[in-house]
Formats: C-alpha cells, structure tokens, sequence
C-alpha cells in the first residue's frame, strides 16, 4: 500500500437538508444504516435528513444524531465498494469524534447513535437554559485571543486552524469581544448562527448528563488510533475515553493539533473527509497546505474517491 489512510467525520454545522439521499437510493448498506437509525429511534429521521425541513435538521437534539448516521452511511458505502480499504486513524470534529469511535469500533453503531442522541438532547436542553452564543475571531495569533477571550470572560471553543478560532459563552459577552477583536490583532470577527455556546462552560449540565450516560456505556479499545479534541493525541483505554468525550462538550476543540498529531506521528499521508461540505477539507488546506485529502458527501464523491483511491492504494 503506498498511502496510510486517516478518516475525518464532520460535526455540528456541516448538516444541510437532502445529504446523504441519494447513498440511500444506490447503496444498500447505507440504506440499511438509515433504516436502523429510524427503528432505533422511534422516529423518521431519514425523512427530516432527506426532506427537512431545515429548522427542523437544524435542532441539536436532530442534527447531532442526523450527521453520525450519515457520517456511518458513507463510510458503509465507501466499504462497500472499496472492501479493501485499510485505515491507520481517525478523529472527527466535535460530534465527527463520536462517528470516528464508531468507525474505530470504540463502540457499535447501535450504542454510538444512542450515545449521540442523548448527547444532542442534553445540549439542546442546555442551550434552552442559558442564554449563549458563539463567534468565529478570524486573523489573529491564538495566544491573542486567548487574551480577548480573558478580557471578555468567554471561553475557546474551537481552534479550527491558524488564523481561525472561535469562541463561547453568554450572548452579552460574546457580543463584547467581537466588538474588541481588532483590538486583539484579528482582521474580523462575527457572531455565529448557532443555537447557544457549545464547548463552553454554558455547557456543564450537558456534561454531567453525557459523563452519567457514558458511565454506564460498555466501550472497548479502538481497532485504530482515535486522537480525541480535548487532548490532541491518542485515547485508548474505556476510560480515557469517556473522560475525553465527556471533556468535549465544555471543553475546546483543538482541531488543529489533532490534524497535526496524525500527520506528524501516525504516518497518514491521505486523508478522506466523510460528511456534508468539505469543511475538514477546507482547513486542511489552512493546516498543512498540500496535503492529500478526498471528500464524501454523496454518491458522486463517494465515486470520484473509490477511483482515486483504488489508484493510490
């Protein structure tokens, strides 16, 4: 084999109406992934992935569950067609963590989407209790709005990669640092259309929710490396594993040093995108210029990959 295959699952954000529709239509496999989902849940939630509408995908209680099971519909499809792909390691962005611990075999699909499901309920109901929001800084160094987000008493969500972080916490505080962030080195700053201030300390009845649940979750070691958010290296025991994911939903998303890890100590050299938008695709271009990445989201690029794949591989 002349590559080493990373997998990245989408998270929060990624979602959009119709994803994942036509996979259901030609793949049999990742129609019986949506299928199970929808039976396991008590509701059609292949009917608001495919059909919507929007406000509905939208709800984290929805969404968060909608792009695990389409995240594991592409990786069924894509090992379907491709039965021979090998993977070295995974990560996944916030919620995609949770779709790489299923691909790892962390957990079954059955328990991961039980795990994101009452995840999502939990931070729903956290963001219906507080009052936050989040706002992506664009342009800065990190140390600096790091000291922003000090000044503003609002917490590091996500640093997504260089010159790009974003932060979390009470809407008036948010609101406060955007209008300082120039002030802090950034070129601009914006507030972003989400429903309340994840990876924040606004989070923290989410976590003693998530942290219960994943008490009582039987998890094995994952078949490959899983390098988790919080730490930006490798999990590998029960434990470790659901202090990290727990530690996720208050704690920041450190995307690029997890990016960083795999390219530096793991000798993956191609990475697949599995999830709606190219977004991971997008900052691995601000991460390591260059680098070797496919995206799936669909039939067509589920395609355009097993080509490119079976070329390289």
């Amino acid at each position: 084999m002349n590559h080493k295959v990373a997998l990245l699952f989408a998270g929060q954000g990624a979602q959009s109406v119709g994803m994942g529709k036509d996979l259901y239509d030609s793949s049999p496999a990742a129609r019986a992934i949506f299928d199970q989902a929808d039976a396991q849940l008590g509701f059609p939630l292949s009917k608001v992935i495919f059909e919507g509408p929007v406000e509905e995908l939208t709800k984290t209680s929805v969404c968060q569950p909608a792009l695990y099971v389409h995240g594991i519909a592409c990786l069924t499809a894509l090992r379907e067609m491709l039965p021979e792909l090998n993977v070295t390691a995974a990560a996944g962005l916030s919620l995609g963590e949770f779709t790489a611990h299923a691909a790892a075999g962390t957990f079954d699909f059955s328990t991961g989407l039980d795990l994101v499901a009452k995840r999502g309920k939990a931070m729903q109901e956290a963001c219906e209790s507080t009052e936050g929001g989040m706002a992506a800084v664009i342009g800065a160094e990190e140390n600096s709005v790091r000291d922003l987000a000090a000044a503003a008493d609002v917490d590091i969500a996500n640093l997504n990669c260089p010159g790009q972080v974003v932060i979390s916490g009470e809407t008036s505080k948010v609101a406060l640092a955007v209008s300082l962030a120039k002030e802090y080195g950034a070129r601009k700053a914006m507030e972003l259309n989400v429903a309340g201030a994840f990876h924040s300390r606004l989070m923290e009845s989410a976590f003693e929710k998530l942290s219960d649940v994943l008490a009582d979750t039987p998890l094995q070691p994952p078949g490959v490396v899983v390098v988790c958010n919080v730490d930006a290296i490798p999990v590998h025991t029960p434990d470790e594993i659901r202090r990290t994911l727990a530690d996720q939903v208050t704690g920041s998303v450190r995307w690029t040093e997890s990016v960083e890890y795999l390219l530096d100590h793991t000798g993956c050299d191609l990475f697949i995108e599995i999830g709606p938008g190219g977004i991971l695709a997008g900052l691995m271009s601000r991460i390591r210029k260059g680098t070797l990445i496919h995206a799936i989201s669909n039939s067509a690029s589920l395609e355009d990959t097993v080509a490119a794949l079976r070329a390289s591989l």
